[in-house]
C-alpha cells in the first residue's frame, strides 16, 4: 500500500487528534516545519499512545489514517537529537509501529549514525 521509498515522519511532541486534516496540516507546517504537500506521511501519536493519526497528500487531497487500540499502546520511537520534531523512519518500521511491534534502538541509531556520516 505504501511505497517503500516514501518519506515518513513520527511526530517527536505528542499531539490531541481531535484536529482533521487542515489542523494537522497546519501542524506539519508549523511545528515540523515541513511541506504537507510534499507527499510524505506525518505520524501523530496523542498522548496516551493508544492512538495514531498518519496524514499525507496524494497529488489530489489529503488523506488521514485514524487507528486506535483497543488494549495496550503503540510503541512510539523516541528522537534522537534534543529538539527534533520529527523523526524519519521507513514504511517497514511504519508497519511494526501500526502492529504494535517494538523498534530496536541500538538498529535506529546504527542507521542514523550511517545516515549522518554519510555527507
Amino acid at each position: 500500500m505504501i511505497p517503500a521509498r516514501m518519506a515518513i515522519y513520527v511526530a517527536t511532541e505528542r499531539r490531541d487528534l481531535r484536529c482533521s486534516f487542515d489542523g494537522l496540516a497546519g501542524v506539519v507546517r508549523e511545528v515540523l516545519r515541513d511541506d504537507p504537500l510534499s507527499g510524505a506521511l506525518f505520524m501523530f501519536f496523542n498522548k496516551s499512545a493508544d492512538r495514531v493519526k498518519i496524514l499525507w497528500w496524494d497529488r489530489t487531497g489529503f488523506c488521514l489514517l485514524y487507528k486506535r487500540l483497543e488494549r495496550g499502546t503503540f510503541r512510539v520511537p523516541q528522537g534522537l537529537e534534543p529538539g527534533a520534531t520529527s523523526i524519519p523512519i521507513e514504511a517497514a518500521e511504519m508497519a511494526r509501529i501500526l502492529e504494535g511491534i517494538q523498534l530496536p534502538k541500538a538498529k535506529q541509531r546504527a542507521r542514523a549514525l550511517a545516515a549522518g556520516s554519510a555527507g
